[in-house]
């Protein structure tokens, strides 16, 4: 037994004196560093080995050692967006120049296939014009492959790559034409991570004990159905795909999913609010994060994709959160996958451009439904974001409904006045609530006179027959 010990203890000894050179895949050529900020440059080689590490924007070299355990990390001071920057790091007589290195704009992509949807998907056309184009050297591209693991990794797949017609085929479309948008109006590099998978709840994005140790999304996880080839456990993706990057510095995120979890809507806002505080943890930074409220779709269960659209509506009382709208985006109701993504990336971009960084640009945000009142027998709604009045596109204003205490809803009639909405029918005497595309495949037609659709919203709180956790 003693002699057992002793090998096993010799072969730690070994594995550490002799670790190998190496570094993160997030870490090389191509890459995007985040500009002004202090950036981690990491990476593993032998124990207590020193690291030098030179940048060619200030021709600094600054030195670190590697730890007993063979790891190592530096941070370094980036400049204003520029490039092509060079990195030279040094241990022993291992050397890694990494070269056409740009300082810009760094934004994570995450969700399941509608922000993974790129040129393999049906009826993908947004993106065509662009493959014709030539390669773009102030965007680059960082996509993960699909892996899960029990425990956070320190590492993931991928490489960094320039946006050409190669690597566009692949990519996220939502993520690419936002960073196309900020990129021609910011005039800097932007930088694109890509972690996403098709069919996934959110609770695998979030890390395992944020869920299990709280009793109500344990009890919502659970209602996930198992699927070969897809994962739902908690954490599995994020330990795979995005604990490895939280060393790297990034302005923000973008996400754009909730389809997968309409098994359990009443909890969604809970569950993502938990899980973008658990990024901005990792990260240790209050980033901005945007996200993209599901499209219409015939959903199997009354009422499941408008309470997660509503659940996401919730999800902006966490500060610096933005929410993106586009039910009016949707060729196809019995398509889960709409295929317009261009306008999705810009609105996304429009959305950074206003609140991250401060460009006046057009009007970015959907009105919101902020408050009901009743005069005469008619309901009188009033919205956030609706400053300059609304529109209705065609002669009626459709998707309304009106209920009594009964809570029978008819189907009722709407005026626009200035920046209100106000809603009656004769079927209805005195007004207790009041829905607006809140169905599943419902598509409205009533928009801010900038052009954003208003958001699907109810203002009762009513029991929708959901199958959702206690």
């Amino acid at each position: 037994m003693k002699k057992t010990l002793l090998s096993f203890a010799l072969l730690i000894y070994v594995s550490l004196t002799f670790a190998q050179f190496r570094l993160p895949s997030v870490i090389g050529n191509n890459m995007v560093l985040q500009q002004k900020s202090s950036v981690a440059l990491w990476g593993w080689s032998n124990p207590s080995e020193k690291i030098k590490i030179t940048t060619s924007w200030n021709n600094k070299t600054d030195s670190v050692s590697a730890t007993r355990d063979a790891k190592w990390k530096m941070m370094v001071q980036t400049p204003a967006a520029g490039g092509p920057y060079t990195v030279t790091i040094k241990a022993g007589n291992d050397e890694a120049v990494l070269n056409n290195v740009f300082v810009g704009e760094v934004w994570v992509c995450s969700g399941q296939s509608n922000m993974e949807y790129n040129s393999s998907y049906k009826d993908s056309t947004d993106i065509q014009p662009e493959l014709k184009n030539a390669p773009n050297n102030n965007i680059h591209l960082f996509r993960e492959p699909r892996y899960t693991a029990m425990y956070p990794q320190d590492d993931c797949k991928g490489e960094w790559t320039i946006a050409d017609s190669n690597s566009l085929k692949f990519f996220s479309q939502a993520g690419y034409f936002f960073g196309k948008k900020l990129n021609s109006e910011m005039n800097v590099p932007i930088g694109l991570i890509q972690a996403a998978w098709g069919g996934t709840p959110a609770e695998t994005w979030t890390p395992a004990p944020v869920v299990n140790t709280d009793e109500e999304l344990k009890e919502a996880a659970h209602k996930q159905t198992p699927s070969n080839g897809w994962p739902y456990w908690p954490g599995y993706a994020y330990n795979a795909m995005i604990a490895p990057i939280t060393n790297y510095k990034i302005a923000g995120a973008l996400w754009y999913q909730g389809e997968s979890n309409t098994a359990a809507p009443s909890t969604y806002a809970k569950l993502l609010t938990s899980m973008i505080k658990s990024w901005r943890n990792a990260w240790n930074k209050n980033f901005p994060f945007y996200l993209v409220q599901i499209a219409p779709f015939t959903y199997g269960t009354r009422y499941s994709g408008s309470a997660i659209q509503e659940q996401q509506v919730k999800v902006l009382d966490l500060e610096n959160t933005g929410l993106v709208v586009t039910t009016d985006l949707v060729p196809d109701t019995t398509d889960i996958h709409p295929p317009l993504k261009r306008a999705v990336g810009e609105r996304l971009a429009a959305l950074a451009l206003a609140k991250t960084y401060n460009k006046a640009c057009k009007p970015y945000a959907s009105p919101l439904y902020k408050s009901m009142s009743v005069e005469g027998g008619k309901a009188i709604i009033t919205f956030n974001n609706a400053e300059d009045g609304l529109m209705v596109k065609g002669n009626t204003i459709s998707q309304l409904y009106v209920a009594g205490n009964d809570k029978v809803f008819y189907p009722a009639e709407g005026k626009i006045n200035g920046n209100k909405l106000v809603v009656w029918t004769d079927k209805v005497k005195q007004p207790v609530a009041v829905r607006f595309g809140f169905s599943n495949a419902a598509i409205g037609n009533l928009f801010a006179k900038s052009g954003l659709p208003v958001a699907p919203f109810r203002t009762d709180d009513w029991d929708l027959g959901i199958n959702a956790p206690k």
